[in-house]
């Protein structure tokens, strides 16, 4: 049984802030730079320049910008599956993400200034790969934008402890049990044809 999720469009929401921070802090900077100019002496030429620089920098970055964060969002869609996480994305390639729950070590639910002041919240999605070579640090996925985040990270923990019941809280790092012993199984699966195989030569 799959279930389909899409960011809610509170998440262009943020990432519309985020580019009217940088905004900001371009315009500041340059706010700082006309005082210092302004200060040394210098003539109105400079001043004027930093602002056409500082205007053009910002009218720059929105017409790119912009146009990629609204199709990046439109076209993103998380699928929780039985057996996997699926994270569909992409504007002119489309790729399809998926992490096997047998892989999957942990979800950690994670909400910025912006996801709390939008009512909205991201669940990471760590693996055993990911923790080992990180540290524990990076993720495997992001499940971002999502206005029911607290029921879906439920949801999420509920399957882990079905498929991990040992570790009831995984944080640790470290290959878990159970992938290691499907690993195991595999390779002695593998063996036990190769084995067949033989026999019949």
């Amino acid at each position: 049984m799959e279930k389909s999720v899409k960011p809610d469009r509170k998440y262009l929401v943020k990432g519309t802030w985020i580019l009217l921070t940088i905004t900001g802090v371009f315009i500041l900077s340059a706010a700082i730079l006309h005082l210092i100019l302004h200060l040394s002496g210098n003539d109105t030429k400079d001043v004027i320049i930093t602002w056409i620089v500082t205007a053009g920098t910002v009218l720059l970055m929105w017409i790119i910008a912009y146009p990629i964060l609204f199709l990046w969002i439109k076209n993103l869609e998380y699928v929780i599956w039985d057996d996997r996480v699926s994270i569909h994305r992409g504007i002119l390639t489309k790729t399809v993400q998926n992490i096997p729950f047998r892989a999957i070590t942990d979800f950690a639910l994670v909400r910025t200034l912006y996801d709390r002041i939008l009512k909205i919240g991201a669940i990471k999605i760590q693996t055993a790969g990911k923790s080992v070579q990180s540290g524990g640090s990076q993720y495997e996925g992001v499940l971002g934008g999502l206005l029911d985040y607290e029921s879906l990270y439920t949801e999420l923990r509920t399957k882990i402890r079905s498929l991990h019941p040992v570790s009831d809280t995984v944080t640790t790092v470290g290959t878990p049990r159970p992938s290691q012993d499907f690993l195991l199984q595999e390779i002695l699966n593998e063996l036990k044809e190769v084995r067949k195989n033989l026999g019949k030569v």
